[in-house]
């Protein structure tokens, strides 16, 4: 009830507040668009990460791995805290962290320790971004809406793109070292600024005294094994491998445990009556997907660009800024959009977006680049935002204000999670396809086979020069062409999935209910 009073109050405020409260919201965006682009802006420099901790290949992976584990659950649990410590003083206790973390990552002199401050830099960081997601649909009014709701779907989706191509030129101009150090100055001034600025609402520290630990532990153990599972199963054989069997059995306990302490607790530690809304429901499944779009597209074109173009970071990122700007342009249009027509249809417009911009890349070859490429990565940004924007007013537009801070984390958490899937159901796809293509070629590529004998004698010739190493140099080329060619076809193949799957996405467009907004503020 507090929590309810003190949100409708910020919404009674007088209008010479609203350029306070505008710009103390500018800031937490920053800080939540600064949490989202850590994620890429790391995972375009690995390689330079590993080099200079003298880390293998397994263990490397481990700083990506240990941000997503610890943020995935922090994000549900933001809303308890805010709720608890308000959205000021949890926003600014999770940007200290995430600075602190940030420079700490950036003095690491061993991948062990680089591991446990990634993972406190994810887990401290992740309760900005449904923070500000919560505030953008409390604090301001409905007009305001067509302002704020583009700003923060521009900034969750813009970050991820644009991440590779801010870590290619860091890391290239720089080392590896700024990909965390570049986050301390705006770090602070987001900390003293929210500090200042943000009076949103008030503290209900009595909810710290019913504090569901068990829940929490249940959680972790539930979310934290799941994206294990699903960032390490692709590359290890799934239930094949020990670790991942095993903590697949501790996931499936621990939801079993968690979804029974939910419905018995006096205050669990996440809220789900928010899925009691057809809306939010529906909206929640759009986001999951949405994140296989916005995660798996964003590791799919780089993943092309490195291993069949030779592509370096910093030329993979100078090609995916297209959908960056595509982004950039459109959000103010979806933001206008929104207000005037049926925002299902958006939603419709936006994923048939991305069905056509993938369907176009099922024609994929060895040879395409940028401009190959500009017109899928346009159609994907335009895609991006909008359906983005109308699945965030839907979704979280029309609840009562006292369940967004619960739902805002579980809507977050929900496209995080359609990220993780994604990129497990990509690399599964990529790597069974790629297997099938090379057996099916090599039927083909064969002693028996006149065109592959024509064309290895041909090539042996033009490696004349080598002498009697010519053979071997030819059979060694004619195995990587055969190679590039059966992982284009896969490729091929995993843009094909995605296709077929935003298109099913178009056909359920019409499951949501277009919101009746009724008179008053703030938009509830």
């Amino acid at each position: 009830m507090a929590d309810t009073l003190s949100l409708g109050a910020a919404r009674e405020r007088p209008a010479s507040s609203e350029g306070r409260r505008m710009f103390a919201f500018l800031c937490m965006v920053f800080g939540m668009f600064m949490a989202i682009l850590d994620i890429q802006i790391v995972s375009a420099s690995l390689s330079e990460i590993q080099a200079g901790l003298a880390a293998s290949a397994d263990e490397i992976s481990w700083v990506q791995t240990s941000y997503l584990i610890a943020e995935v659950v922090m994000i549900p649990l933001s809303g308890f805290l805010s709720r608890a410590l308000s959205t000021r003083w949890l926003f600014v206790a999770s940007a200290a962290g995430f600075t602190v973390m940030s420079f700490l990552c950036a003095t690491a002199t061993s991948i062990e320790q680089m591991i446990v401050y990634r993972a406190l830099q994810g887990f401290l960081g992740g309760g900005m971004i449904p923070t500000v997601f919560a505030a953008a649909y409390s604090i301001f009014p409905r007009e305001k809406q067509p302002i704020v709701t583009p700003m923060i779907g521009l900034v969750a989706t813009l970050a991820p793109t644009i991440g590779p191509t801010i870590g290619g030129y860091l890391t290239d101009l720089f080392s590896w070292h700024w990909l965390f150090l570049i986050n301390i100055v705006p770090g602070l001034f987001v900390v003293f600024a929210t500090a200042i600025l943000v009076d949103f609402d008030e503290p209900d520290f009595a909810l710290l005294d019913r504090f569901d630990w068990w829940g929490l532990i249940f959680m972790a153990g539930f979310l934290g094994s799941l994206e294990f599972v699903l960032e390490e199963g692709p590359t290890n054989d799934w239930f094949e491998d020990e670790a991942i069997f095993i903590f697949a059995i501790v996931g499936a306990v621990s939801s079993v445990a968690f979804f029974a302490r939910v419905l018995m607790a006096k205050e669990p530690v996440v809220d789900l009556k928010a899925f009691s809304n057809r809306n939010f429901s529906v909206g929640s499944a759009f986001s999951f997907v949405l994140g296989i779009g916005l995660y798996g597209l964003t590791y799919l074109y780089p993943l092309y660009l490195a291993r069949v173009r030779g592509y370096s970071a910093l030329m993979i990122g100078e090609t995916m800024f297209v959908s960056g700007l595509a982004m950039f342009l459109t959000a103010p249009l979806a933001g206008r959009l929104v207000a005037k027509i049926d925002p299902r249809l958006m939603i419709g417009f936006g994923f048939t977006a991305f069905a056509v911009g993938t369907w176009q890349v099922t024609g994929l070859t060895k040879d395409w680049d940028f401009w190959e490429l500009l017109v899928p990565q346009i159609l994907r940004g335009v895609g991006l935002m909008m359906a983005m924007i109308p699945i965030n007013n839907i979704s979280l537009g029309t609840l009562p204000p006292a369940q967004l801070k619960n739902a805002s984390g579980l809507f977050n958490l929900m496209r995080n999670l359609g990220g993780a899937v994604g990129l497990a159901l990509i690399n599964t796809v990529l790597n069974d396809r790629w297997d099938l293509h090379l057996a099916r070629l090599h039927e083909n590529v064969q002693w028996a086979s006149t065109a592959a004998v024509e064309r290895l004698d041909s090539m042996t010739k033009a490696l004349g020069a080598l002498g009697s190493d010519a053979d071997v140099a030819a059979l060694k080329k004619l195995t990587g062409q055969v190679r590039i060619q059966a992982e284009v076809m896969a490729f091929s193949d995993v843009f094909l999935v995605l296709t077929v799957l935003f298109c099913l996405l178009v056909v359920a467009a019409p499951l949501m209910r277009r919101p009746v907004h009724k008179g008053g503020g703030g938009g509830h």
